[in-house]
């Protein structure tokens, strides 16, 4: 795990990256923020946690290390032992975790319950979706206080690079750690906006078979008998309405994504 500082002082917010190691565009962010070294208003800590898989090129070495939260430090495995370290690390801050994913090129925000934190800092980020998260499984850095995770784009993507540097300085707008917008050092994208809220309801399972296919958009609304998926020819209609989350053809190995309800607007 490497720690950086921006500002002097206690840092009471913090960015973190590389939780998965087969997810750059987060690192890269950090990297290029720290090559800016701006300056701040209050203290930053920016931590890019797994550099193990990072290096490796792979999710994780042992367990993945978005289900390993709080972790222990004598666990058995790399991810739990790096997880209680990482927490440690974050007690106190206001957290933005930065990820990417295979379901969809454009950014949305996770929370774990629609608080004053969501409420305070989505609407000033550049994403128009927010997906609350309370059914996800347990292990999650979301499902701990004052944290919020963004899907910066397309796993792998110039695009999501530049989404996540994007989302870290309008992150560090909200919190204060940069000047907010309207004044001359103001960064972009930081003014509020509408957002609307998804709740997650189930998971979507997927059989094992060769080939998948995914025929529906994230977020858009999936009326009942329509079609949203596929394996090895098999198709898959809904049997209730609802509106796809993290649905992707590949990203899960036994999951197409998740089912989510349109919950209203920040």
């Amino acid at each position: 795990m490497r720690i950086h500082q921006l500002g002097t002082g206690v840092p009471e917010v913090a960015v973190v990256a590389g939780i998965h190691g087969d997810e750059p565009c987060g690192p890269r962010a950090v990297e290029r923020l720290l090559a800016a070294d701006p300056d701040v208003d209050r203290p930053v800590k920016l931590v890019v946690a797994n550099e193990e898989a990072l290096d490796a090129g792979v999710r994780y070495l042992e367990e993945d290390l978005n289900r390993a939260f709080p972790g222990d430090a004598d666990g058995d495995t790399h991810e739990s032992r790096l997880a209680h370290h990482l927490m440690s690390e974050l007690e106190g801050c206001t957290v933005l975790a930065l990820h990417s994913t295979q379901s969809t090129a454009e950014p949305f925000a996770v929370c774990k319950t629609v608080d004053e934190i969501a409420r305070a800092i989505v609407p000033h980020l550049p994403v128009d979706k927010l997906l609350e998260s309370e059914g996800l499984a347990e292990g999650r850095l979301v499902r701990h206080p004052h944290t919020l995770e963004v899907e910066c784009g397309l796993q792998g993507t110039e695009e999501a690079a530049e989404n996540a540097h994007r989302l870290v300085r309008s992150f560090l707008s909200a919190t204060g750690a940069f000047p907010r917008p309207g004044t001359d050092d103001a960064v972009a994208d930081g003014g509020a906006r509408d957002v609307e809220v998804f709740r997650l309801l189930d998971a979507v399972p997927k059989p094992p078979a060769d080939e998948y296919e995914v025929f529906v958009e994230n977020f858009a609304a999936v009326s009942v008998g329509e079609r949203f998926a596929s394996a090895d020819g098999e198709v898959f209609t809904a049997d209730e309405p609802f509106h796809p989350a993290l649905m992707s053809a590949y990203g899960y190995a036994d999951l197409f994504g998740y089912a989510a309800e349109r919950a209203g607007t920040l």
